[in-house]
């Protein structure tokens, strides 16, 4: 089923989070772990992020260094159809643009297909940490909305270099993409990004999933201006409860994202990273409580180092 019919399907809010997939190198047991802690709450899916390459420097025999290319946490394909085989929930791995070639990609919907993991959320991704700005791979994608058209091509029966193939069949691709309520950092105002999401769901995203916000009223006027401009797929409202305080300002710089004066308050007022957790729970718990309140079809959770906090929100509302 598509991502969108099983929220649908629910006459309850539903409940989804994400898990990172190990560094290279690690075993998968924690993931399983942290599943095993949010499972009573019968997700409707999980998330898998996807980790781009990045260039770093070895030394090599000789006493010099060499720039390679390396990626600290692969594996997102064989983590969702881990995740998905023993467990039975829909495994929705992200595929983005950032760091990957469009042929990177195609293998990539190969094997899912093969896999029988049809769900996808699709992203452009963040820039390389050593680049100012967004800087596609060779022969990669500059936006998700490039990337959905490859996926479009693939399920209407089409390679990359135009070769016709007979593996789709009834396996098609359904996919998500990401939405801003406080508009992406590098749009240069709300209408121009809630032009770009309109352009994702008229190529075929069955939902929206929105960056983190600890402001309800952001995400109501969010969906009111999606639904003037005649976006009418599920907007799930993606919710993380701080766990250290030094998240007063790390998430701010690198989500670009408000926090509220009493939230930012409350934090200041932290002695320790304990206390912040508390605060995070209760507003996250608060947040929750008033979008279930509001009706929205399902919440999903950024679980990252917050496996424990998630755990303890949806005791309270779900």
């Amino acid at each position: 089923m598509k991502i969108s019919e099983i929220i649908n399907a629910k006459k309850t809010t539903g409940f989804s989070f994400e898990v990172l997939p190990p560094l290279k190198g690690k075993g998968i047991k924690q993931i399983f772990k942290n599943i095993e802690k949010l499972r009573e709450f019968n997700p409707l899916y999980i998330n898998i992020t996807s980790h781009r390459s990045e260039m770093i420097f070895k030394s090599s025999a000789d006493g010099l260094y060499q720039r390679i290319s390396e990626r600290s946490r692969p594996g997102t394909v064989a983590v969702a159809a881990a995740i998905q085989q023993k467990y039975d929930i829909p495994a929705v791995p992200h595929l983005i643009c950032s760091g990957f070639t469009k042929y990177e990609t195609e293998y990539a919907l190969i094997d899912l297909n093969f896999l029988g993991i049809n769900n996808l959320l699709l992203l452009r991704g963040d820039k390389a940490k050593h680049e100012n700005r967004f800087v596609p791979q060779p022969d990669g994608h500059s936006h998700a909305c490039e990337l959905e058209e490859q996926v479009n091509n693939f399920n209407n029966g089409y390679f990359l270099d135009g070769t016709k193939m007979d593996i789709v069949a009834d396996n098609r691709f359904t996919y998500g993409v990401a939405g801003y309520p406080e508009k992406h950092d590098e749009a240069p105002n709300l209408d121009v990004d809630l032009k770009w999401l309109k352009h994702k769901v008229d190529l075929g995203a069955d939902y929206i999933v929105t960056q983190m916000f600890f402001d309800n009223k952001k995400y109501y006027d969010f969906v009111e201006r999606c639904r003037g401009v005649g976006i009418t797929v599920p907007i799930i409202p993606g919710l993380k409860p701080i766990v250290v305080t030094n998240q007063l300002t790390v998430l701010p710089k690198i989500f670009h994202v408000d926090l509220p004066t009493d939230l930012a308050e409350a934090l200041s007022n932290c002695k320790n990273d304990d206390e912040a957790k508390e605060v995070g729970v209760e507003w996250c718990t608060a947040q929750a409580k008033d979008l279930m309140a509001h009706g929205v079809p399902s919440i999903h959770f950024y679980s990252l180092m917050a496996t424990e906090s998630v755990r303890k929100v949806a005791t309270e509302i779900y």
